[in-house]
């Protein structure tokens, strides 16, 4: 009897090429997914803030800034949740199924989601999505943790967003947003 402990197959089996398509093609989903957001250098980069010259500025900052990193503010608010579940195990259980709906439905889509034939924005799969995962999780009887960590979120991202310059920011035309020509003159 001939023992192959310790040898590595010359070929891969027909199950074993599936599995290895099935990583890639997930791993590059994800890479390609994530690389929708703004790059954190660009959102943290400190000579771009400044204190609005009124409060007109700091709303027009706002809601372009909301716009420009949307993709790493609900990162940002998800890991301060995640955070806050660490010593309920229960909710952090319910909070990473959620996350898988995170991932499938906002981070790692390639392609618009649509629904009973029309196209659903990303902005109302980011707010339905929101809404989805706080209700769920205030079932799970962490309500103080969440409220707090949802409004510690929601603080943080107001403030960078407020004090965040525009003038070195530009959106794309295929997201449907404007350019930084008329935001850069606000701020």
């Amino acid at each position: 009897m001939t023992t192959t402990y310790g040898t590595i197959p010359a070929s891969l089996s027909p199950s074993s090429t599936k599995n290895l398509e099935y990583i890639t093609r997930a791993r590059h989903t994800i890479k390609a997914g994530l690389g929708t957001r703004r790059p954190w250098k660009l959102m943290l980069n400190l000579r771009s803030f400044k204190l609005p010259s009124g409060i007109p500025n700091a709303f027009s900052r706002l809601r372009f800034n909301a716009a420009y990193f949307r993709m790493n503010y609900a990162i940002i608010v998800l890991l301060i949740l995640f955070l806050s579940l660490l010593w309920h195990p229960i909710s952090l259980i319910v909070f990473i199924l959620v996350m898988a709906a995170w991932l499938s439905l906002y981070f790692l889509r390639d392609q618009p989601l649509v629904l009973v034939g029309h196209v659903v924005d990303d902005r109302v799969v980011l707010v339905v999505m929101a809404v989805l995962t706080v209700s769920v999780l205030l079932l799970t009887r962490a309500t103080v943790n969440i409220l707090v960590a949802v409004a510690v979120g929601a603080v943080v991202v107001v403030v960078h967003a407020a004090f965040r310059t525009t003038e070195d920011l530009y959106l794309d035309e295929e997201e449907g947003l404007l350019t930084n020509a008329g935001a850069a003159v606000a701020s």
